[in-house]
């Protein structure tokens, strides 16, 4: 049916965000979807066709405490008895939010702080894909696709237009570019080798993608390769995404460009040390591939990967090397 009106909330990490893209198409064929999300967050879907409504909720800054709850809670009220709220990310707030904005139907994960306040709960997380685990809070009545499970950004005219403004300060074509992403906010996830694969990559071009935060380890990248491009914070979100529809390959860590690539088929590599692709955020490019010591007992270590490494060696990803790496983009850009 499409009357069937639908609140998601999905206030995590930007990643979280892009692979909650394949619930917002599932639940666009039944009716409507307003999203809340971040106001970090909130650009990336900016013109999604899948998204009615945006609700940008600042929750630790402008819309925090009670006020901001009371505000968001009317700004996204229903009185329609079949509107269902899809909790994507599952805290307290969020169920609490989706209650007293009216929704008789909320949803979310079994496992989930806030499971308390729904009234249906999906379980069996395990194994899963995290595109997959939110997928199926719009039902877990069959397994998905391949194609169900395919994140989707679509970046504006201008989004397009800067990232070809960029190639073409840089004399570059688009398909010429291998992009590298060598940043993460967790410490341990930030492979360390990538100056040195931007020169082994030669005669390859890069483009150095990412946020303003990693132009220390951009502008080592840099300096080992001759004519690269730098991108890190020159670019919006979606922009940035635009780029990498642009390129070869990308080689990534575990963060948001890994994301951003699947939603634009963008060829990738993919590397991992503390954390693991079974965690369920591998990459969903149709070409990719993964490098991680995987033979490792102390991996994985964290959920998210801690600011040093615990036992000091660092060697999930100090042993990971250039050449592995290298022999991976050509794997996905043969």
């Amino acid at each position: 049916m499409r009357d069937t009106p639908s609140l998601v909330i999905q206030t995590s990490f930007l990643g979280d965000v892009v692979l909650t893209t394949p619930l917002l198409r599932r639940l666009a064929a039944r009716g409507p979807v307003t999203v809340v999300t971040t106001a970090a967050a909130a650009p990336l879907l900016a013109g999604h066709p899948d998204v009615a409504r945006l609700v940008p909720y600042d929750k630790r800054g402008a819309d925090a405490g009670i006020s901001g709850f009371v505000r968001l809670t009317r700004s996204i009220a229903t009185n329609n008895p079949d509107a269902v709220a899809y909790l994507a990310q599952g805290s307290h707030r969020s169920g609490a939010l989706a209650r007293a904005a009216g929704y008789r139907t909320r949803v979310g994960f079994a496992t989930s702080a806030g499971r308390l306040w729904y009234t249906e709960s999906i379980d069996g997380l395990e194994g899963w894909h995290h595109a997959e685990r939110l997928w199926r809070l719009g039902g877990n009545d069959r397994p998905p696709t391949p194609g169900d499970l395919q994140p989707t950004l679509v970046p504006s005219a201008a989004d397009v237009e800067a990232a070809e403004a960029m190639l073409r300060g840089a004399s570059a074509s688009a398909g010429s570019l291998v992009a590298l992403a060598p940043g993460s906010v967790w410490g341990t996830k930030r492979w360390p080798h990538y100056a040195e694969l931007a020169a082994a990559l030669a005669p390859r071009r890069v483009a150095v993608v990412g946020a303003a935060a990693d132009a220390t380890i951009a502008a080592q990248v840099v300096g080992r390769a001759p004519n690269a491009i730098d991108a890190t914070g020159k670019l919006p979100l979606l922009a940035t995404a635009a780029l990498l529809a642009r390129c070869q390959a990308i080689v990534t860590n575990d963060s948001l460009p890994l994301h951003l690539a699947s939603a634009m088929n963008t060829p990738t590599v993919a590397i991992f040390g503390p954390t693991v692709p079974g965690f369920g955020f591998g990459p969903l490019a149709a070409r990719r591939a993964i490098v991680e010591h995987s033979d490792m007992p102390c991996r994985p270590c964290h959920s998210h990967g801690p600011p040093t490494c615990p036992l000091g060696h660092f060697r999930c990803m100090q042993e990971l090397t250039v050449a592995r790496v290298a022999a991976a983009v050509d794997e996905v850009t043969a």
